[in-house]
């Protein structure tokens, strides 16, 4: 690997943008794609959406051209998911969201709920939510999830959370409860486009009932958005 590319790639990493190095196998040229870009190189229109579905499925591969085969070598910056309350469906969620391949935050400021007892090998943070989703800074890779039911600290991680670039932000309650929460945010200066990032209620319409089962809806539903961000879209705004 030449330095300047190795030095574009290195760079790309440290700022959390997704890069795809990509490597002729039988010539052993290489070029790099920094989040949608190529700037490194030469890679042909025609093989960038293998480019992105290889970044979309996280994963490696090779693909035929009428060149010759090109592997893909994928760097995704972590996924992350910060969890806003540290409740029953959090106990369900943060464990199936680990095996899932997320770094797990529990953001909560009563002590009584966010505990190492009730979630282990879990991060916790028992800042207020403002300043904890600040210092979790999200980005492109991360989700965010709130499930208090309580403004006071459901509003201010997701007035963060819209001001930044994750994937996926939901709120659970009602559509009542969600009617509120539209009004709130934008008393606080969100117009429509944005608080329409917002999956609320929060997972996918299964049946759910029980804390672990909502766990997996909402699980479900940010899997969808993650793998399938043009049919989640699609959903969302038809609901």
């Amino acid at each position: 690997m030449k330095l300047a590319l190795l030095q574009r790639l290195n760079e790309a990493r440290q700022q959390k943008k997704r890069a795809c190095l990509v490597r002729w196998l039988a010539t052993a040229e290489e070029a790099l794609v920094v989040d949608g870009a190529v700037v490194c190189g030469a890679v042909p229109p025609d093989l960038m959406p293998e480019v992105d579905a290889a970044h979309r499925a996280d994963r490696s591969k090779t693909v035929e051209t009428p060149n010759g085969d090109v592997f893909l070598q994928v760097f995704n910056p972590p996924l992350r998911l910060a969890i806003v309350g540290a409740v029953h469906i959090a106990q369900a969620l943060a464990p199936i969201a680990s095996l899932a391949g997320y770094a797990v935050t529990i953001i909560d400021p009563r002590g009584a709920f966010a505990t190492e007892a009730r979630f282990p090998d879990v991060s916790l943070i028992d800042d207020w939510p403002d300043d904890a989703m600040e210092a979790f800074a999200p980005d492109r890779r991360s989700a965010v999830v709130t499930l208090t039911h309580d403004p006071k600290l459901d509003d201010p991680a997701l007035d963060v959370a819209l001001r930044s670039e994750a994937f996926y932000i939901a709120a659970l309650g009602s559509r009542r409860t969600h009617a509120g929460r539209i009004l709130r945010l934008q008393e606080l200066g969100h117009g429509d486009q944005a608080i329409a990032r917002i999956h609320g209620p929060a997972g996918l319409d299964i049946g759910a009932v029980s804390p672990a089962e909502i766990a997996i809806s909402v699980m479900a539903e940010m899997t969808r958005v993650l793998r399938q961000p043009d049919v989640a879209r699609s959903n969302h705004e038809a609901a």
